[in-house]
């Protein structure tokens, strides 16, 4: 059997190595001019630079983890961003220095009463309307309207009186001197980057990659050909969005060389009020424990933006009237083209973590091989 998979991120190499490793003939097809999709990293100045934003690997499933290190080593980083509210420095998640620099308290009984006082006086007698009145019922005010109401607003390009509920089901509060950000118990950044581990799974003889090659100037020969598709792009777009557009957020990255050995002492900085333009600052080097020498820094200021069809989507946006269109256009897929494989993150139209996207992928790979 031969396969066409579009799309060079992780979904698509993991189908395509292990579709080699099996012996199949692999073609990949990728429309910009590196492989790696949204994890891709690029060497500037001696630092592995998160050209689409940071990504770092966590996960509970050992199975994962075992499987991302047949391909690269990985450092110790552990995820432990700040919030930084019109220069007010507080750590994430929201746990005890969170709250001891808030309030004062040094206790988890005394941070504890003093978020439910807060709750308490806000009165809140109905389910939450919207992700206002969810986030406040969580976890009160204080930690809402400084490190959540702007942030998100940004994130989102709305008010928060104007977004779903659902968006936060929960909200993680820690009553320990815990910033570890993730409670996986495996995480870390691989050694020399993203894009290597891409470049070791597409290695093999039997898989060929075309750069640059746009899948819809050649959609109908690729279609028709005797090669299994694996699509790992926009399910809507695949139909010409004949049913209508899904709905995504993009990002805006500015990275910029500086001439200090530190610029923030942070890998991650939020900036949690409505009035800096951008959510977040990375500072790459911060990610490598192991090669912070390096004399300059490099830095990424990171905006949420509008989507619109040319823009690179980033997060689908899963409120109640885009599940039920991309529900439509699962329909559509499973009739028109039931041999065609839509998967990752846009394929699938979900926010996918890492190690869930290799999950889903070895999922296919199952079903496809019966392994």
């Amino acid at each position: 059997m031969k396969y066409t998979v579009i799309g060079s991120g992780l979904f698509g190499a993991v189908f395509a190595y292990e579709a080699a490793r099996r012996g199949h003939q692999v073609q990949v097809i990728e429309k910009r001019n590196h492989v790696g999709g949204n994890i891709y990293t690029k060497e500037l100045e001696g630092i592995q630079v998160h050209m689409y934003g940071a990504h770092i690997f966590h996960t509970k499933m050992k199975y994962i983890w075992d499987y991302v290190h047949q391909f690269s080593e990985f450092n110790n980083y552990v995820n432990s961003p700040i919030a930084n509210y019109h220069g007010e420095i507080y750590n994430l998640p929201f746990n005890m220095n969170t709250f001891n620099k808030l309030w004062g308290v040094i206790t988890p009984n005394e941070a504890i009463e003093k978020i439910d006082r807060q709750k308490s006086e806000l009165h809140l007698n109905r389910l939450p309307q919207n992700l206002e009145e969810q986030a406040l019922s969580l976890i009160g005010p204080d930690v809402y309207e400084r490190l959540v109401k702007g942030y998100t607003e940004k994130q989102w390009g709305k008010k928060a009186i104007e977004l779903p509920a659902s968006i936060i089901k929960r909200l993680p509060v820690r009553v320990t001197y815990d910033n570890n950000y993730f409670d996986d118990p495996y995480q870390g950044i691989p050694v020399g980057g993203y894009t290597q581990i891409i470049e070791k799974m597409l290695s093999s003889e039997l898989v060929n990659v075309d750069l640059g090659v746009d899948f819809f100037n050649h959609r109908e020969s690729i279609l028709n050909s005797d090669s299994k598709v694996i699509f790992t792009g926009m399910l809507d777009q695949f139909f010409g969005y004949s049913l209508g557009g899904l709905e995504y957020r993009s990002l805006k990255f500015e990275t910029e060389v500086k001439n200090v050995t530190n610029y923030q002492g942070n890998a991650v900085v939020n900036y949690t009020d409505s009035d800096t333009p951008y959510t977040r600052i990375i500072e790459h080097k911060h990610f490598e424990p192991e090669n912070k020498a390096t004399s300059k820094t490099i830095i990424t200021r990171e905006y949420p933006k509008t989507w619109g069809r040319g823009d690179e989507p980033y997060y689908p946006i899963n409120d109640r009237k885009n599940r039920k269109l991309y529900s439509e256009y699962v329909n559509l897929a499973r009739k028109s083209y039931p041999d065609v494989i839509f998967g990752g993150r846009l394929g699938q139209y979900r926010y996918y973590n890492m190690d869930q996207t290799i999950m889903a992928a070895l999922q296919v790979v199952k079903k496809e091989f019966g392994e």
